[in-house]
């Protein structure tokens, strides 16, 4: 017997959980760190399982009743069609399961389930679109560093390749420069070890000194005026009438907001929910379809 439903929101940075009642009623959240799947299989649902065991402590239940849980995750990674069934298959016991993107997931938040369009912007990026006709349309999450424009990681690339010719002379530096050398460990020595080291969660790490810096120093602005740019083409791509509903989503959604070109920024709303509430939602429509 299913008594709890767990929404996931698995990101290349955090992890964030909503648990509810079988009624659909929220309960309580939790947080933890990356679970996208780019970084191992055991270690996302390590995250999982984190976040979710927060969420449970909150209302006083120690242990995660898993024969009694069904749970959705919008994961990032899951384009990934062997890491997916990987994924799948180390179910640790959960009755039920969903997974879909975490493109996904924000899009069923967003919008409620209904027609519409997000572009989600955190440690990479991703479009998804619902159509009128019930199509499902996708652009966008290719994963770092081929892909992912506009994201955390795609930001933190283009700062550190920035660094890199201020050290050798051929740019000069500013306030962005600056920060992100000394992030790095201070110095053309340190900066190498660093970057033999660096995940997507890394470079992902760099972008808030390019949000921090975007209003005065030019680099950081044309970095931040690019992904605006980039953001406009995906949500193009989603809806070339632009008759659906547009929400920004995602940790840098915000912040975007302010380098959109001046059309794409009239045709957005605020999100209704967010992508953990976009999987609870997943979940619930899995049982609905599922046989007892």
């Amino acid at each position: 017997m299913i008594d709890y439903l767990i929404g996931v929101d698995g990101g290349g940075t955090n992890t964030r959980v909503r648990l509810a009642g079988r009624d659909g009623a929220e309960l309580a959240t939790g947080r933890s760190g990356a679970s996208g799947l780019v970084h191992g299989i055991d270690k996302a649902w390590r995250a999982v399982e984190e976040a979710a065991a927060m969420a449970f402590a909150a209302i006083g239940i120690d242990t995660i009743p898993r024969h009694a849980c069904a749970i959705g995750l919008g994961m990032a990674g899951v384009h990934n069609k062997e890491w997916a069934a990987a994924f799948r298959s180390a179910n640790p016991g959960y009755a039920a399961l969903a997974l879909d993107t975490d493109g996904f997931s924000t899009l069923m938040g967003a919008h409620g389930g209904r027609p519409g369009a997000i572009v989600a912007i955190g440690t990479g990026s991703v479009g998804e679109a619902l159509r009128e006709d019930g199509t499902r349309v996708e652009v966008g999450g290719w994963g770092f560093p081929s892909g992912d424009e506009a994201g955390g990681a795609w930001m933190g690339l283009r700062a550190i390749a920035h660094v890199q010719q201020v050290l050798d002379g051929r740019a000069e530096g500013g306030a962005l420069a600056r920060d992100v050398i000394a992030a790095c460990g201070g110095g053309r020595d340190a900066i190498q070890v660093w970057l033999g080291k660096a995940s997507q969660t890394d470079y992902a790490s760099l972008a808030r000194f390019v949000v921090e810096h975007g209003a005065l120093d030019p680099v950081a602005g044309a970095i931040l005026e690019q992904a605006g740019r980039e953001v406009a083409t995906m949500a193009r791509a989603l809806d070339p009438r632009e008759t659906l509903p547009l929400s920004l989503c995602g940790g840098l959604g915000d912040t975007l907001r302010l380098y959109l070109p001046a059309e794409t920024l009239a045709r957005c709303s605020p999100p209704h929910g967010d992508s953990a509430l976009g999987a609870l939602r997943m979940i619930e429509l899995h049982l609905k379809d599922t046989p007892a």
